[in-house]
């Protein structure tokens, strides 16, 4: 006769087996049967309780983006189920594999008006890949099982809801669940494309490498293809950290939150090698007439968001590398000496003000403390705002350090769930959440968290009293008064006290830095409120840097703004490397581009990416989606 066992127990047994070593949530009584089983299965499932379900869905979604392996969560019979959602739309939006579990009242009080009964099935359908109710207890260890593997293959959100006497049920304990079956797909690239896209390479004026999370993986041989070719490289928003941002090719990001030299090179270029990601607001990006070669695991997104000469369907790791073969070495161009000039100057730019004693304190300071004071194995959890723009060109990502933040979806609130993913699946490595006043007042009760669990994380609140990704959008794009954007002074430092953390208030950077002394010293969560400048980053959306080609009254207006006289545009450089060359010098705009970015206004650049680089075993975090701002 078989054994027997719960089918809670069965449920948490088989999402065990599949690797899985936490969970996040908050109990209420249509969970209690699944609760049973967290106690009886403690020594093997570790659960976080979360001081709002939210933040459990968020923490689960960090853990698929940091992991690569499914996130689980849970939550309550109706209002903790409901408050999943929006970490759930974060995990559908940035393509990431979670598991939620949904508690229900009993099968037989199922609707009949029931306390906190409501018909959750459909509440679910829009976010989830796969979304059942289970109609016996005996289904529940198969039902989960599937739940998993289409949450891998759809790289989604995947939910369940139980009734709870379901939980509670003695079913056999035979399941055997389908984890050894997961393998890895292997990709063969096809020979004659790679030929053409040979041909493409070999006759390129201005060839640049455009990669998303699909190259997660590919990072060597993206610089055998860049230094073989002399291709500039420019990444999305979320596969910043693949490549280090000292390697001399590589310009960072493209787009509203990137630095200034990814966000000029697209409109130059004449050969674009397109790997492992979906933007949507590519046109918006770069030379619509530039020709493409496309790599991607998903021939859906084949020139889906530009037109393509040769696709690639392939994952990337093996398509560059192929395509690192298939021409002969090619000599710098003047597009590629320009692109590595320009990234100089910004550099050079951006670091003039690493000392600077403005007051308030502006970002350059407070990141250059944090370049110099965090680990090469530190762990970022980003919320999202003016401070993905800080992060995205201040942050200088190397080494083993990894980040995460709520890209497409772009929830404020992301910054505190993500750093304590981060510290459960690295517990020895130095975590640190970064967020602006509003992001971190939405979900700050999770300090609690870190309390309770003993986290030792970092947790750095730019405080400028404002939302200030809107108010750039108000002022920039739109044009109108500032309305419902000023937040309210707060000392976080006291309240996080009252929570039981360390915290500190910081108007400088000599406070910042001996604040961070302090910090690395405790084994308590920390708070740093820092006093930031209500000062805009410099904007890349709209950019005014080259009087030869744009009116010099905006030109001088922009450089006054942002204290810019030393930013050159990318034009200037590009005509220098040319002369240099001794090539034909051609009309060219490189300072904004502001005929096209005009159509993109209030849209956050976003990269979905479905990967190039994925695999069936460790389902891509290949998400790319860049946040705009504070959406939620």
């Amino acid at each position: 006769m078989a054994k027997m066992i719960s089918g809670s127990d069965a449920v948490l047994k088989v999402i065990r087996q599949w690797g899985v070593k936490h969970i996040y949530g908050y109990p209420g009584g249509s969970f209690d049967s699944t609760m049973n089983a967290i106690y009886n299965q403690r020594k093997e499932l570790e659960f976080i309780q979360v001081r709002h379900e939210e933040a459990g869905a968020l923490a689960a979604t960090a853990d698929a983006k940091l992991t690569g392996k499914i996130g689980v969560c849970f939550g309550s019979a109706g209002p903790g189920a409901i408050h999943l959602l929006n970490g759930l739309y974060d995990a559908k939006h940035d393509h990431v594999p979670v598991l939620a579990i949904i508690a229900q009242v009993p099968s037989t009080r199922m609707n009949l008006d029931f306390f906190q009964a409501m018909d959750e099935e459909p509440a679910f359908e829009d976010v989830s890949v796969w979304n059942k109710t289970a109609m016996t207890a005996e289904s529940l260890p198969r039902m989960i099982d599937e739940a998993i593997r289409q949450a891998y293959k759809h790289h989604g959100p995947a939910t369940v809801t139980i009734p709870k006497d379901f939980g509670w049920a003695k079913i056999p304990d035979t399941f055997v669940p389908n984890v050894a079956n997961h393998v890895k797909a292997h990709y063969v690239v096809d020979q004659d494309l790679l030929a053409k896209a040979g041909k493409l390479i070999k006759d390129a004026k201005a060839p640049m490498i455009y990669f998303g999370i699909g190259a997660k993986d590919a990072a060597a041989e993206l610089k055998r293809v860049s230094e073989k070719y002399k291709m500039p490289l420019v990444s999305s928003v979320l596969a910043k950290g693949i490549l280090d941002e000292k390697y001399p090719a590589y310009l960072g990001s493209a787009g509203r939150v990137a630095p200034k030299p990814g966000a000029e090179i697209g409109f130059s270029t004449d050969l674009i090698v397109w790997v492992g990601t979906d933007v949507p607001f590519s046109i918006f990006l770069f030379n619509p007439d530039a020709k493409v070669i496309q790599i991607d695991t998903d021939p859906e997104k084949m020139g889906k968001r530009h037109h393509i000469d040769v696709p690639l369907l392939c994952d990337a790791k093996t398509a560059l590398a192929a395509l690192a073969d298939v021409a002969d070495e090619k000599a710098p161009s003047a597009f590629y000496d320009a692109a590595l000039a320009d990234k100089q100057n910004w550099l050079d730019w951006q670091n003039s003000f690493n000392d600077s004693e403005e007051m308030p304190v502006r970002p350059e300071p407070i990141f250059d403390v944090i370049n110099q004071m965090a680990s090469s194995k530190a762990v970022f959890g980003v919320d999202v705002g003016n401070v993905n723009i800080n992060f995205e060109r201040l942050l200088m990502i190397h080494d083993d350090q990894k980040w995460c933040t709520s890209g497409q979806y772009a929830t404020m609130g992301y910054g505190l769930p993500a750093a304590i993913s981060a510290k459960v699946n690295y517990p020895d490595r130095d975590v640190y959440s970064l967020s602006g006043d509003g992001g971190f007042a939405m979900l700050m009760e999770e300090i609690l968290t870190q309390v309770k669990y003993h986290m030792h994380i970092i947790n750095v609140v730019f405080s400028n009293e404002c939302l200030g990704y809107i108010v750039a959008e108000q002022l920039d794009d739109s044009h109108q008064p500032l309305s419902g954007v000023d937040l309210p002074e707060t000392d976080w430092a006291t309240v996080a006290k009252g929570m039981g953390a360390m915290a500190f208030t910081v108007r400088t950077k000599a406070e910042f830095k001996a604040a961070m002394v302090e910090a690395q010293q405790t084994d308590l969560p920390v708070v740093i409120d820092v006093k930031l400048t209500h000062e805009m980053p410099l904007s890349t959306n709209h950019m005014f840097l080259d009087k030869e080609t744009q009116d010099p009254k905006l030109v001088d207006e922009y450089v006054e703004k942002y204290q810019a006289q030393a930013l050159k545009p990318f034009s200037y450089f590009l005509k220098a490397a040319k002369e240099a060359h001794g090539e034909e010098i051609d009309a060219f705009s490189g300072a904004s581009a502001a005929s096209v970015e005009d159509e993109a206004d209030n849209q956050p650049l976003a990269d979905t990416t479905t990967g190039a680089s994925e695999d069936a075993a460790e389902p891509s975090t290949d998400t790319d989606a860049t946040s705009g701002a504070s959406q939620h």
